[in-house]
């Protein structure tokens, strides 16, 4: 009678942890089930957001999840089967599930990292704005190296590996790096300053006073910066020379000047105020120059042989090409303007007055005469 309890006992307890194992392999495929029913109707609602995070969120949490959640229930059931053996083998699986966890949380921020870059280049492309593929391409590739790195520091750390030894090597060995290769690395973080900052980007018209650079940028990279001149020899440009000089960017100003000064003859200064009100006349209502700006149309200097008029204003377009046709038409009315009030443009003129002596030795009769002549260079004959 005894025997028979005891196999019975021993027979109910067989069949209790079998079906402790059957009922949590059921709770984990039931919340699968029920997991991705969530996140497809996740899916449909981020679908009609504007914004790129959380398709990208919901796209890249999908598998994780699952992973995450069989690995959890795997854990359960290592705990189950752990109190029916007597070899201790718990601790190893519960580093495991923590170092697949760790795994699950790692991908899933590396696959978030590349989906939230494909989105923001999908997103720019719809707008029709300019997409700089070398920068969304090299944040997500920084993203996912330092995530890679920290996921496999922490497994190490789980498994039971002593990674302070490491670390520590880890910064030795980085001071002897970076005094050997500074170069390398002030290329690299002034690459990652230009990232960053975006003082330019691909496709950008820039220059430096500070050096003989000028062109069109063609290519980012973390050592150097790829400029085509406008005679079509390629720069290439260390990044750290970004950090210490000054960088114009044409490509990002909101008008062009046109800034001229235009000379009259003095014997036209009777008329000198109504051409410069017609001159800011013609400017104001043309359909080039964008009145909202600074427009300035003054008698501005007596100068050495004319009577100078200052023009100052400012064009709606940027464009290289179109802003010279803009100023050949202002500069082309401005003459017609000078022209219709009856005046000339003046042009450089030297008056020389002789002394009395130097006129009674050339032979010349007039004791007191000037000579009034335009400018010209030397005759080569004689």
């Amino acid at each position: 009678m005894n025997r028979l309890s005891e196999l019975l006992s021993q027979h109910i307890g067989i069949e209790l942890w079998v079906a402790s194992l059957v009922a949590i392999a059921l709770i984990t495929v039931v919340a699968n089930q029920v997991a991705q029913v969530l996140l497809r109707h996740a899916a449909k609602v981020t679908q009609k957001t504007s914004t790129v995070w959380d398709d990208a969120l919901i796209a890249s949490a999908s598998r994780p999840v699952l992973a995450a959640m069989w690995i959890i229930g795997a854990g359960f059931m290592a705990r189950v089967v752990q109190r029916q053996v007597d070899t201790a083998f718990i601790e190893e699986v519960l580093a495991l599930r923590d170092v697949g966890l760790v795994a699950c949380v790692a991908g899933f921020l590396v696959r978030f990292a590349g989906r939230v870059g494909a989105n923001v280049e999908a997103r720019r492309q719809e707008r029709g704005e300019e997409i700089d593929h070398t920068t969304v391409d090299a944040l997500v590739k920084l993203t996912r190296l330092v995530v890679i790195v920290v996921a496999l520091l922490v497994a190490a750390q789980t498994l039971g590996f002593q990674i302070g030894g490491l670390l520590a090597l880890g910064g030795v060995g980085g001071l002897a790096v970076g005094l050997a290769a500074k170069d390398i690395l002030a290329n690299f973080f002034g690459g990652l300053t230009i990232y960053l900052d975006r003082p330019f980007s691909v496709g950008d018209w820039i220059r430096s006073p500070d050096k003989s650079i000028e062109g069109t940028v063609e290519y980012i990279s973390w050592r150097h910066t790829r400029i085509r001149a406008f005679n079509k020899n390629p720069i290439y440009v260390p990044n750290a020379v970004f950090t210490s000089i000054v960088v114009e960017n044409p490509s990002r100003m909101s008008h062009r000047r046109i800034k001229e000064t235009i000379g009259v003859r003095y014997d036209d200064f009777a008329v000198v105020k109504p051409i410069v009100d017609d001159i800011r006349t013609m400017l104001e209502t043309h359909e080039g120059i964008d009145t909202t700006q600074t427009l300035i149309v003054n008698f501005n200097l007596f100068g050495a042989s004319s009577l100078d008029i200052m023009v100052y204003t400012f064009t709606k377009t940027i464009v290289w090409v179109e802003y010279h046709h803009v100023k050949q038409d202002v500069l082309l009315k401005i003459g017609e303007i000078i022209e219709r009030h009856g005046a000339e443009i003046a042009f450089p003129t030297q008056t020389l007055h002789l002394r009395q002596d130097a006129a009674e030795a050339t032979g010349d009769g007039a004791a007191d005469g000037s000579i009034s002549r335009a400018a010209s260079p030397p005759d080569p004959a004689r």
